[in-house]
C-alpha cells in the first residue's frame, strides 16, 4: 500500500507502487486514471500487458481484454469492504504511518475471513 494525498492524482503513485514490488507483474490491471505512455512503456519494458481502458481523448485507441480486465471489480469491491472499517473510512489518525498502519490491519482482517471461507 503506498498513500498518496487526496487530490493527488492516481497516476503519481505509480512509480512508488512498481518499485515496492518485487517480481515484475505479468498483467496490469487499472483504470483510465493510469492510461499514459509513460506507464504503459514502462509496463511492457518489465514484460507486463497493460490492460488500461483509453481515455477518449487520445488519439490511439488501446483495445482491452474485456473478460480480463472485469476482474478488475475484485479489487474495487475490496477496496469498498475496507472502507466498511469505520476508522479507514472517516481517518481519524492525522500521522501517515498510524491510518496505513491501521489500513493493512483492516486489509490483513479481510485476507483472513477470505482465506478461511475459501
Amino acid at each position: 500500500m503506498i498513500l498518496s494525498p487526496g487530490e493527488a492524482h492516481d497516476c503519481t503513485a505509480f512509480d512508488a507502487l512498481m518499485a515496492e514490488r518485487e517480481a515484475n507483474p505479468k498483467v496490469m490491471l487499472a483504470d483510465k486514471g493510469y492510461d499514459t505512455d509513460d506507464i504503459r512503456g514502462q509496463l511492457r519494458a518489465r514484460g507486463a500487458a497493460p490492460e488500461i481502458p483509453t481515455k477518449r481523448n487520445r488519439k490511439i485507441q488501446h483495445t482491452v481484454n474485456r473478460a480480463l480486465y472485469a476482474m478488475r471489480n475484485k479489487i474495487e469491491r475490496f477496496f469498498n469492504r475496507l472502507k466498511e472499517s469505520r476508522r479507514v473510512a472517516t481517518r481519524y489518525d492525522h500521522k501517515a504511518d498510524s491510518f496505513l498502519g491501521f489500513a493493512k490491519l483492516a486489509s490483513i482482517k479481510l485476507w483472513i475471513r477470505f482465506v478461511h471461507a475459501a
